[in-house]
């Protein structure tokens, strides 16, 4: 089915316009199979060239429950969850009334005409459309009426296209991409989409001043989960065994590696040529990966906090046996009872300090699909360099949300395997090799790998009591020094993580430290505060653990510094004052903790609630 898109003036709009620059936000229930028709829409704008990103706000059980996802347009490109909504699409009878009361005066609804909405407020546009009429004339023959719920959701794309602008044309293009092929499905669901707009054209005179007009920022651009990223990143990324226990938000990401592998890692037989285990708990799975790791391979896991709680023992086991394993955190709220739907960025001390006794790992914390894609294939680099676990801290609203990316950088680099001795190098250094010795300085020893055909290439290995030489031992001295060593290992990696990006501003004395998605809201912030305050700032994403000196030549210039970040104790400002002690009293702390991806006008308030307000001055900030 061939859908034409009208050449008819759109009736204007009254009062102030405001074109690709609108938050847009949907309200149905669980399982209603909205997802569909929320692509479609966020897809559709997309195509017309209008940056744009989507949050899903969704409950944990399987149905029945409320769940709300929102699109953000912005022709400045701004991608972090707008606070205000501006065009509220209301299908959910049980929080209607609730998403009434809490809409901004001036905001757009459409909504149930039967539920009478329209009489709560005076200060809304309301746009009361017969979803439950207009449904059964496209789904009247008994086949197709169990679908109605489903086709419902296309009637309200149909809808926000004729009010909004939206163009039907990509709206049908982005059907036939969702369906993929699916003719039957296509033709019903475009026929559900032209009664919508058909309706709305026919209806409403008067349009949304929340406009869509086709603009060319979207160009080389793609949509695209930071967990799929990140799984593709594993795949570039020489990832030879992946074991995993299900977990919300991360089994996306192992599901993901499956599909890929599935494509790109079979042999001329078809046969797979990489090891994938779904495993029966988190314990299990990373036992998994550090045997694959000791034997040579590139191995990972993905999980969330609650995983990682019980992957403890065995992650310090490799941090004392020196062993490479690369595991993602997606970050959600909370543990098991918690809020596993909701994003938070509350797992960062628990990554860095994993484990039990003296124990500290490298983080690497992307912002984006992209920098997921390619801080995969760093951290199997890093881990093979530094002999030891490597975290990528992630969270749900990265890893799960629908984000807009540049394209993926080809990679041409070759793998880092770091120091491993193949038979000839250990012949050369047989007689004074051990597993555990630092001979560079640096604190990394040489290693060699399973089934090396040299005599002298097995050693013995054991956690944290063993000599350099891998022999046991429970002396103190021998513990000391090895735990020494690590500790200088941990100082060389500062210099080979990620460095973090700086983004300086004319005039700036104050600055912001922030980290992985809190990185969104906060760069909207700022150009808030430069534009509508006269407030310039400088800005530091930081993108790693350990800490750069790069991050310590900011601190030392800045005064004060907002350190801004998603959890209630401000974990990274507490990592800040343990690296930098003599800058702990120029951190001031923006948290925000309720689940919600950042705003930029938390940020914004917070700063300018301070005491002193655009003066600054030294208080904190709750």
């Amino acid at each position: 089915m061939q859908v034409e898109t009208s050449t008819e003036p759109r009736p204007l709009v009254s009062g102030t316009i405001s074109v690709n620059d609108f938050s847009l936000q949907v309200a149905t229930v669980n399982g209603s199979g909205s997802q569909t028709a929320n692509s479609v829409l966020m897809r559709a704008i997309f195509q017309m060239g209008i940056p744009v990103s989507g949050k899903n706000l969704f409950p944990s059980n399987i149905q029945g429950l409320p769940t709300w996802f929102t699109i953000r347009a912005s022709a400045k490109g701004y991608i972090a969850r707008k606070r205000e909504i501006d065009v509220l699409i209301l299908m959910n009878p049980e929080t209607a009334a609730d998403d009434i009361r809490e809409a901004r005066p001036g905001a757009s609804v459409i909504f149930e005409k039967k539920l009478g909405l329209e009489k709560l407020r005076d200060d809304l546009r309301f746009y009361p459309v017969p979803f439950s009429e207009l449904v059964a004339k496209v789904t009247a023959t008994p086949d197709l009426a169990k679908l109605r719920k489903l086709i419902a959701n296309m009637i309200y794309v149909g809808i926000a296209a004729d009010l909004m602008g939206i163009e039907l044309a990509e709206i049908e293009k982005a059907i036939r991409k969702q369906l993929k092929g699916k003719a039957k499905a296509i033709d019903l669901n475009l026929s559900a989409v032209k009664l919508g707009l058909d309706y709305a054209a026919g209806t409403f005179p008067e349009k949304i001043p929340h406009r869509a007009a086709r603009m060319d920022a979207t160009a080389g651009k793609i949509i695209i989960d930071g967990n799929s990223a990140a799984a593709l990143g594993c795949l570039f990324g020489g990832a030879g065994f992946c074991a995993w226990y299900p977990i919300t938000p991360s089994s996306s990401l192992c599901e993901a590696f499956i599909e890929f592998a599935g494509v790109h890692r079979q042999d001329a037989s078809g046969k797979l040529r990489a090891g994938i285990v779904q495993a029966e708990d988190e314990l299990a799975s990373i036992g998994m990966v550090i045997g694959a790791g000791w034997a040579g391979a590139r191995a990972f896991t993905a999980t969330s906090g609650p995983g990682i709680s019980l992957m403890s023992e065995f992650l310090g086991l490799a941090y004392y046996t020196e062993v490479p394993a690369v595991v993602f955190d997606v970050q959600r709220v909370g543990p098991s009872t918690g809020l596993p739907t909701r994003t938070m960025q509350g797992d960062l001390l628990l990554c860095y300090y994993n484990s039990h006794g003296d124990a500290k790992h490298p983080v690497l914390i992307p912002s984006s699909p992209e920098e997921c894609f390619t801080m995969s294939q760093e951290a199997f680099d890093l881990a093979e360099e530094l002999q030891t676990p490597v975290f990528v801290l992630s969270d749900l609203d990265l890893g799960m949300n629908n984000w807009m990316s540049a394209t993926f950088p080809y990679p041409t680099a070759p793998f880092r395997r770091g120091k491993v001795l193949d038979a000839s190098a250990i012949e050369e250094v047989k007689e004074t090799w051990g597993r555990y010795k630092d001979v560079d300085g640096d604190g990394i020893p040489y290693r060699t790998l399973p089934a090396t055909p040299h005599p002298y290439a097995a050693y013995f290995t054991r956690g944290s009591g063993h000599t350099e030489r891998a022999t046991y031992s429970e002396k103190p001295d021998d513990y000391v020094r090895n735990v020494d060593r690590l500790s200088r290992k941990f100082e060389t990696a500062r210099a080979k993580v990620p460095a973090p990006v700086l983004e300086s501003r004319a005039g700036a004395s104050g600055g912001l430290v922030t980290f992985g998605t809190s990185y969104h809201g906060t760069a909207e912030a700022r150009d808030l505060l430069g534009a509508q305050h006269a407030l310039p700032l400088d800005l530091l994403r930081l993108r790693a653990l350990p800490c750069s000196g790069e991050v310590g030549t900011f601190l030392r210039s800045h005064d004060p510094v907002f350190v801004v970040e998603q959890n209630r104790d401000g974990q990274l400002r507490t990592i800040l004052r343990d690296d930098f002690p003599d800058c702990a009293d120029r951190l001031l702390s923006i948290r925000q903790y309720d689940g919600l991806p950042l705003d930029a006008q938390t940020v914004v308030d917070r700063v300018l609630e301070g005491p002193g307000g655009p003066d600054l001055r030294r208080e904190e900030v709750t």
